[in-house]
């Protein structure tokens, strides 16, 4: 089966995934796909796993990271500008049985002809010496598998560490959740290290060697497919937070003038599904009550403003606004006066 390389120029993390989704299910299955893509600074969110308990909500926020999340599963992986996915987008054969090195094997092999130390190693990880570089995941339906994998190459691994990591007390998790591995960039492993464009040229050069490739350029109409697909399924919360698993959170702060104020939060698809108040805070009014006008409320600042909306909070929680506790729900420093 001839195949067909699609040289992706968007950065947009919601748009990329899109394409994706878009290739697999609507260009022709008469030939296999490639692609090579890059995000800006964004987390993508393996199918099954439950958004909240795999980010650094505070660190996502101010370093302006999109989260997104994908058709396969897996765990959460880290994207910017320093990293490189790769997709293969072909017939399933006849098992149709997730098999990630019959595609991890080629980037491996692609790298080890540059002269890095590259290997397929575990479940769906190729390393150097050990060392994580490339996580990869699997998505199979209709008898037609798409893989796609990381290659980081030049990124930023302290925000890699920053907005993945998660504090184990705060949250405890029923769905999947991501192995922490130690992590490297191929540039650091590379005899001569060049640009990563170079870098792109010469991994898609060592991919066609067995598998010659005619590029496809896309058109008007897929973009206009892609784009409504995007606005349907990747740019929506829904999407991306609502369809995660039950998930319990521990939200806990001293605040001035309040005191001790502990939210232990029960989500299900990203809605509060209880809620239960401690600390060592005074109130006119039982904080039960509000534990019920929350309940159903989407966890995110707009939803709890609209919730809270007329709504006295210093009455439950003596010297607490309404603003401190969205704060508090959603685990961000109160803004300044």
């Amino acid at each position: 089966m001839p195949w067909s390389f699609i040289d992706v120029k968007s950065t947009d993390p919601a748009f990329n995934l899109a394409l994706e989704q878009y290739a697999f299910d609507a260009l022709p299955r008469d030939r296999s796909w490639f692609l090579l893509w890059r995000n800006h600074n964004a987390i993508v969110i393996g199918r099954h796993q439950n958004t909240l308990a795999e980010i650094n909500e505070e660190a996502v926020r101010e370093r302006e990271v999109t989260v997104v999340r994908r058709l396969s599963g897996g765990g959460a992986v880290y994207h910017d500008l320093g990293n490189l996915n790769f997709t293969f987008i072909q017939d399933a054969g006849q098992a149709g049985q997730l098999d990630m090195g019959l595609f991890c094997r080629p980037v491996a092999q692609a790298l080890q002809a540059m002269g890095v130390n590259a290997q397929v190693n575990g479940r769906n990880d190729i390393t150097i010496d050990g060392q994580k570089f490339s996580g990869n995941s699997q998505y199979i339906r209709e008898g037609r598998v798409m893989h796609h994998g990381t290659i980081l190459y030049s990124s930023d691994l302290e925000t890699v560490g920053q907005v993945l990591r998660v504090d184990p007390e705060k949250i405890q998790a029923k769905g999947v959740r991501s192995v922490r591995a130690r992590v490297t960039t191929v540039r650091a492993h590379m005899p001569r290290p060049v640009p990563l464009a170079q870098f792109k040229a010469r991994l898609l050069e060592e991919i066609s060697r067995e598998r010659p490739m005619e590029p496809y350029a896309l058109t008007e109409t897929d973009i206009a497919a892609v784009e409504a697909i995007k606005r349907e399924r990747y740019d929506r919360w829904e999407w991306n937070y609502g369809v995660s698993p039950p998930c319990d959170l521990l939200r806990r702060r001293r605040v001035e003038g309040c005191g001790l104020v502990e939210a232990r939060i029960r989500l299900e698809e990203g809605r509060i599904a209880g809620i239960s108040f401690f600390g060592d805070f005074f109130s006119a009014v039982e904080p039960e009550e509000l534990a019920g006008l929350l309940q159903g409320c989407p966890l995110r600042e707009e939803d709890l403003s609209a919730r809270l909306a007329g709504v006295e909070v210093s009455q439950y929680f003596a010297g607490l606004t309404a603003q401190g506790l969205i704060c508090l729900l959603l685990d961000q420093l109160e803004p300044l006066a």
